[in-house]
């Protein structure tokens, strides 16, 4: 059905009509997007208008305007209709049976509206005492009635909102700061708000205010075909959800995907990200130039009149780099440039801005990314040591490559870059694209330049650490090969080649082992320091861990963290300074854990205590309270069976993270028989304080004799946690770790993290008759990675399909 044969059914069948028209357009799957959202309208617009012209007969000095995104043309299929109803005074009574006549069928149909009832007058009163009104009626569009009426209203509202662009743009621009602060930042949400976060549509239409305003006007090119993909995702997120909904919940991604006839979810989130990265970088832009030309006109009559009259002045330049000047705040190209002779402009401009903190005018930008002669292969040293200045300037160079990337002079310089550009991380722990990711890496990585011999190479490896995640496979891999090519091109020698390669294959490598392995084992230490291989290495590695960490989220650093990381790195380099790292031996219990494990065979139940743990001053911070690290946790019981899932489970149920756990048996005094498990861990609350001593004792006591029901308990409370719809974990793994330890076999449990968890595995270990020795926890988000270094009756590490059967069980365990 053609929309002409629509609008004739919605006008011959009234509401039943309009509503059975609609539905046949939304579910037409040939018409999709733009013409979908302006049928819809104009089908829209047809109804309102008999319903109008039912009520006005004979009624004049009356019209009704479509304002906001109806006044655009732009309807989805959940959108408000928002309305005015303009008239001129004359007859009150009459205009209100009016509105009812129109209202009312609209409510009858569930659609939702906004609506007002309003003199010009009132209008435009009305819109100086609220922008978010005025906003609405700069898109105000007849619909019916007195087309004068209409006319002059849209008339003096535009000219309303330029003569008061001085006041009113600032005011808009505060609100869009406010509601990025609320809602974040689109293109890196994984849930995003596609009108309410910054870069979203509301900041698509705050662009059109400021080019209505005639002060300013946003960069055009690509922002037309941004804001119509963010429509037609929102159009599509409407139809799968049948909801007026602007959040993209991960629940509804791979419908509105498959919708809009995309691969899946995350090519649908890339398309976001990329609009949405059109949109802020337009809005920085326009709001830079608002505030430009704001200031420029708070100083032109004062100038003026103090050069006496109408002398214009001259505008300042100044240099900041061979080609490169500073002007009225920007970094702008200086007149004697050449970019389409000297390819190393743009990096040298970049560098300039970083350097100095200032944005890079978008002229300029488009001028290098027109004409600028692509860097000859391998680059010549200045480009790559300005792309080292670049890297190494802090936060100033974020804006700065946006600059660069929104314009393409990104992916010129680096093609590769393309994989990662705009690349989601499904994972809680990131809180950044991938490449944004890796220029946060780089911002962290200038702030520990100092720290080592070779900035340069910190700072590139820090932008190249991740660059295999656009590629199948292991991205450490992957990485290891693109940042060889990479590194070649660039310019760098043979050498340092190989030490960013080495860089990239192991960014991982040390806080992988810090958390996940035992410190003490030699195994562990040489098995780092034969992948690192030099000292100058290691240290690079040591800050490029710590980097990549702080730039990743919260969650991925602390200085527990910190404290196992500065500890392996300690040992490696002993062992590369020519050392070997000591075989180790069961130490001497200290006077406190005999007293514990006398008292524990004296009462014959479990004995315990807490000891804050704290990390010293440093001499970078000398000053300042010490940093918890955690608590310890000594716990002496007669040995017994169940005694690892017990402690565990109490420990869960009191909310307590276990980070590092070691378990051996102590022999009692001579004269003194009998053995005692001496369990020492190291603990954190996850939120509050923590519990008393006597309270965990207690409740130890009743799970080791059976009185209290931990996995009930632990059940409940799971069972009471608020679930996300959609939020579907990935299946549990569970492997062998060969050659990680010649004293004990290595399982690794990689599974979704949820209370209980060391309490159930704890059971499965036990009921396969292997003995836990230690365990080092490692929590990110919502995935936990356990290592178990576990052993057979008699101490030895399992054979090897002894081995494999119990990781087995225990996946298999986890998996029901």
């Amino acid at each position: 059905m053609t929309s002409t044969e629509m609008r004739t059914e919605a006008e011959d069948s009234g509401p039943s009509g309009y509503a059975a028209a609609r539905l046949r357009l939304l579910q037409e799957g040939a018409q999709s997007g733009p013409p979908r959202r302006a049928a819809l309208a104009e089908l829209t617009d047809e109804w309102l208008t008999g319903l109008f012209g039912a009520g006005a007969e004979g009624l004049r000095g009356v019209s009704l305007v479509a304002v906001g995104g109806y006044g655009r043309g732009e309807l989805s299929p959940r959108s408000d209709l928002d309305l005015l109803l303009l008239h001129d005074g004359a007859d009150s009574g009459t205009v209100a049976a009016l509105a009812d006549r129109i209202w009312y069928p609209i409510w009858d149909l569930g659609l939702a509206l906004d609506h007002s009832v309003r003199t010009p007058g009132e209008a435009r009163k009305t819109a100086g005492g609220d922008l978010k009104v005025q906003l609405g009626l700069l898109d105000a569009r007849h619909i019916a009635g007195d087309l004068g009426l209409t006319a002059g209203l849209r008339t003096a509202i535009l000219a309303d909102w330029r003569n008061q662009a001085p006041k009113r743009l600032p005011e808009l621009q505060e609100l869009c700061a406010e509601r990025a602060e609320r809602q974040g930042e689109l293109q890196y949400l994984l849930e995003p708000d596609l009108k309410e976060a910054r870069g979203g549509l509301r900041d698509a239409t705050a662009l059109r205010a400021v080019a209505a305003s005639w002060l300013a006007d946003a960069p055009r090119e690509g922002l037309a075909d941004a804001r119509r993909r963010l429509l037609d995702v929102r159009d599509a997120l409407h139809l799968t959800t049948g909801r007026a909904t602007d959040r993209l919940a991960l629940q509804e991604q791979d419908q509105v995907a498959a919708e809009l006839g995309l691969l899946d979810a995350d090519t649908l989130l890339r398309q976001v990200y990329e609009a949405a990265r059109v949109v802020s970088y337009a809005s920085d832009v326009t709001w830079r130039e608002v505030g430009r030309v704001l200031k420029s006109r708070a100083v032109r009559p004062r100038l003026r009149a103090m050069l006496g009259g109408g002398a214009k002045p001259a505008v300042e330049r100044s240099p900041l780099a061979e080609g490169v000047v500073e002007m009225d705040g920007e970094v702008v190209l200086a007149r004697a440039a050449r970019p389409e002779r000297d390819p190393v402009l743009p990096l040298r401009a970049a560098a300039a801005a970083a350097q100095a903190g200032l944005p890079l005018s978008l002229h300029a930008v488009r001028r290098m990314a027109a004409v600028a002669r692509p860097l000859p292969t391998p680059w010549p040293a200045e480009a790559r040591e300005q792309l080292v200045t670049l890297l190494g300037s802090g936060r100033p160079t974020i804006e700065v490559w946006e600059a660069l990337e929104a314009e393409g002079l990104i992916t010129r310089l680096l093609p590769d870059w393309e994989r990662v550009r705009c690349r989601p991380q499904r994972n809680a722990v990131h809180i950044w694209t991938v490449d944004r990711h890796l220029i946060e890496t780089a911002v962290r990585a200038s702030e520990l330049a100092r720290r080592v011999g070779r900035p340069d190479l910190l700072l590139v490896s820090a932008l190249l650490h991740d660059i295999g995640k656009g590629w199948p496979g292991d991205h450490s891999v992957a990485g290891e090969i693109i940042a060889r090519d990479v590194a070649a091109r660039i310019g760098f020698d043979r050498a340092d080649v190989a030490v960013l390669a080495t860089l990239v294959r192991h960014h991982l490598l040390l806080i992988d082992t810090a958390t996940r392995r035992d410190l003490e084992d030699p195994a562990t230490v040489r098995s780092v320091a034969e992948a690192v291989g030099s000292q100058s290495t290691l240290e690079l590695l040591h800050a490029l861990t710590e980097a990549d960490a702080l730039a990743t989220g919260p969650a991925a650093w602390s200085s527990w963290r910190g404290s196992l990381v500065a500890d392996l790195v300690k040992r490696v380099a002993a062992v590369l300074a020519g050392g070997a790292p000591e075989e180790p031996e069961a130490a001497a219990p200290t006077a406190e854990q005999e007293r514990l494990a006398i008292e524990a065979f004296r009462t014959g139940g479990p004995v315990l205590a807490l000891r804050a743990q704290t990390e010293p001053p440093t001499e970078e911070e000398p000053t300042g309270d010490p940093e918890p690290l955690g608590v310890e946790l000594l716990i002496a019981v007669p040995d017994q069976p169940g005694v690892l899932p017990a402690v565990a489970g109490v420990l869960a149920m009191h909310r307590l993270t276990v980070r590092t756990a070691e378990l051996r048996a102590l022999d009692l005094p001579d004269g003194v028989e009998g053995s005692v498990l001496l369990l020492n861990w190291r603990v954190a609350a996850e939120y509050g304080s923590l519990p008393q001593a006597a309270r965990l004792r207690a409740d130890l006591v009743r799970s080791l004799d059976g009185s209290l029901d931990i996995a009930a308990r632990l059940a409940e409370r799971d069972a009471a946690y608020p679930r996300r719809r959609g939020t579907i974990a990935p299946p549990p793994r569970v492997t062998v770790a060969s050659a990680a330890s010649r004293h004990a076999t290595v399982i690794e449990v990689r599974a979704h993290d949820a209370p209980g968890l060391l309490h159930r595995i704890g059971r499965a270990l036990e009921d396969a008759s292997v003995w836990v020795r230690s365990m080092h926890v490692s929590t990110l988000g919502a995935n936990a990675v356990d290592a178990f270094y576990v052993t057979g009756p008699k101490g030895a590490p399992l054979p090897a399909e002894e081995a494999v059967s119990v990781a087995r069980g225990l996946e298999e365990m986890l998996r029901g």
